[in-house]
């Protein structure tokens, strides 16, 4: 952490409705091992108009948001990337000079994964979700080329317009459907919440499929993604997720790129 700030410490923060401390500890880390004049800190608000406004009048860099700020801050910021502006949902605001221009790198971290990972493109897909979260979820999908997907959504108007715009399908349950990815981009065995305990997929769904993917981050090993690991399916978590994001933030925010084993400390030290 940074031991002597002064006058020219730059600030970072993040906006949640339930803060945590991976991007904290991460940013945080990656300063000190990086010897940057920076210092990171995770925030909620009930005034988001008074929180964008204060990023402005006070100077403060940058700006993780998350969920439920990610479409509500589209309003308040003067620009959007490429990627916010194509999927109308941010995750990053970055100020320069009092400009606010807002980013979406968990595009960007879906984008990677489903790469690295090497899912097919031609795997059915069903998502459960129709937030800001599940737009850059299912556009990174549509753009990498998974042309036969699933929106599983109660709310029929988000769900509707999510599908629609990316030419899926939309359902309120996922009922007989059996696609070969499952991908949870709802609260669902997030830790605190009041369904923590519970999984986003029934176990027939998880037998049948070859890819499980949960952006829940914590915990990583949610009750979904410990279903799929005792079935021998291919995983793909929220932590990874939330590293990379986090990553592409710092960069937007610093200008520098750490080193893969700078990374991957920093990861394993906000894990810990």
């Amino acid at each position: 952490m940074l031991m002597n700030p002064n006058k020219d410490t730059r600030l970072c923060m993040s906006l949640s409705g339930r803060p945590g401390n991976f991007g904290l500890r991460f940013h945080n880390h990656l300063y000190e091992q990086l010897g940057l004049n920076f210092y990171y800190k995770a925030f909620s608000s009930q005034d988001l108009p008074g929180a964008i406004g204060g990023i402005r009048a006070l100077g403060i860099r940058g700006c993780g948001v998350s969920m439920p700020f990610k479409e509500a801050c589209i309003a308040l910021v003067d620009e959007l990337d490429a990627s916010a502006q194509a999927i109308q949902s941010i995750n990053t605001i970055v100020n320069t000079n009092g400009h606010l221009k807002a980013y979406n790198t968990d595009y960007i971290a879906i984008e990677q994964l489903l790469k690295t990972h090497a899912v097919p493109q031609d795997s059915t897909f069903a998502l459960r979700g129709s937030g800001g979260m599940a737009k850059a979820v299912a556009s990174a999908l549509r753009d990498g080329g998974y042309e036969n997907g699933l929106i599983v959504a109660r709310n029929e108007s988000a769900g509707r317009a999510l599908a629609n715009s990316l030419g899926y399908r939309w359902q309120a349950e996922l009922g007989s459907e059996r696609p070969r990815m499952l991908v949870n981009v709802t609260p669902i065995g997030m830790t605190g919440g009041a369904q923590a305990d519970q999984g986003a997929f029934e176990a027939d769904a998880i037998d049948a499929a070859e890819t499980v993917f949960d952006v829940v981050a914590v915990p990583s090993e949610t009750p979904l993604i410990v279903r799929a690991r005792a079935a021998g399916k291919r995983v793909i978590t929220g932590l990874e997720v939330i590293a990379i994001q986090a990553l592409e933030q710092f960069v937007l925010y610093t200008g520098v790129r750490p080193s893969d084993e700078q990374f991957q400390k920093a990861v394993a030290f906000a894990r810990s």
